[in-house]
C-alpha cells in the first residue's frame, strides 16, 4: 500500500471537503478524482448513481490508496455500505448533511436543509430526519451544483437562484441552514446573506476529522513529508484547472 488517501466526489464540490482534511493533516498526500462529466448526480437514478461511484471508487482502488473520503452526500448515501462491506479492509469516511448539530442550535426556529434531489430521498437522509428533523425544511438546491461545477458559485446567476429557492422562508425565524452538498459551502456567503441571524453547518470539519482518527487508530497518519494533491477528473483539463482554482480561494 502506499501514502495516497483517495478522495471522490461527483463533481468539484469535494474541494471544500479537501481543503478541510489539507488543513488538519498538512504531510498526507492526497488524489482527488471528481466524475465532473456526470455532474450532477442528484437527479439521476440510484442504480446510474451506483454505477457512477464503482467506476470512480474503482480508479482510486486502482492507485493502492490507503483510506477513501467519498466527498460527497449523494454518493455516501447511495454507495458507502457497498463499498465498505466489499473492502473492510480500508478506512472509509463518507458526508451526511449536518442536521444533528444543526438540530441541536436551534432556538425555538426552522431549520433549513439545503440538498440534492437524491440526498433528501435516499433512506440515509430518512434516518436522519426521523431523529432530528422535527423542525426541518428541506429544500432541493435545483441548479445550485451546476453553477458550482461551471465556475459561478459567486455570480448573479447564483445569488439569483438562491434568492428562488429561499426566499420563501426569509420571513420565518431560521435558525439554522444545512448545506447538505459539498458543493453548497462555496455558496455560504450567499446563504448567510439571506439568512444573516442563521447558523451555517457544511460537516466538513466532521468529515475530516473522522478521516484523521481512523488514519490515528489505523496507524496509517504521515508525519515526515510535506503534504501533495493530485487532481484527476472525468472530465479532462479544465475540471482540474478549475479544482485547482477553487482550492486556492478556500486557502
Amino acid at each position: 500500500m502506499n501514502d495516497l488517501i483517495g478522495f471522490f466526489d461527483s463533481g468539484v464540490g469535494g474541494i471544500s471537503v479537501l481543503h478541510e482534511a489539507r488543513r488538519l493533516l498538512p504531510n498526507e498526500h492526497f488524489l482527488f478524482y471528481g466524475d465532473n462529466l456526470h455532474a450532477p448526480y442528484g437527479p439521476r437514478s440510484l442504480e446510474e448513481i451506483r454505477a457512477l461511484c464503482a467506476a470512480g471508487i474503482d480508479r482510486l482502488l486502482a492507485r493502492d490508496v490507503k483510506a477513501i473520503v467519498i466527498a460527497c452526500n449523494t454518493a455516501t448515501s447511495a454507495y458507502a455500505e457497498i463499498v465498505r462491506a466489499a473492502h473492510p479492509e480500508l478506512p472509509i469516511v463518507g458526508m451526511e448533511p449536518a442536521l444533528k448539530p444543526a438540530h441541536y442550535a436551534r432556538h425555538g426556529g426552522k431549520v433549513i436543509v439545503l440538498a440534492t434531489d437524491a440526498t433528501l430521498r435516499l433512506q440515509k437522509f430518512e434516518r436522519l430526519m426521523n431523529l432530528y428533523g422535527n423542525d426541518a425544511i428541506t429544500v432541493v438546491g435545483k441548479g445550485l451544483v451546476e453553477l458550482v461545477e461551471s465556475g459561478m458559485a459567486r455570480s448573479p446567476e447564483a445569488q439569483s437562484r438562491l434568492e428562488t429557492l429561499l426566499s420563501p422562508y426569509r420571513d420565518m425565524q431560521v435558525d439554522a441552514v444545512v448545506l447538505g452538498c459539498t458543493h453548497y459551502p462555496f455558496l455560504r456567503d450567499a446563504v448567510q446573506g439571506i439568512f444573516p441571524r442563521a447558523g451555517i453547518f457544511d460537516g466538513l470539519n466532521g468529515t475530516a476529522n473522522r478521516l484523521k482518527y481512523l488514519l490515528d487508530v489505523n496507524g496509517l497518519r504521515s508525519y515526515d513529508t510535506p503534504g501533495s494533491v493530485e487532481y484527476q477528473s472525468s472530465a479532462g483539463d479544465e475540471a482540474v484547472a478549475l479544482m485547482r482554482r477553487l482550492m486556492r480561494e478556500l486557502d
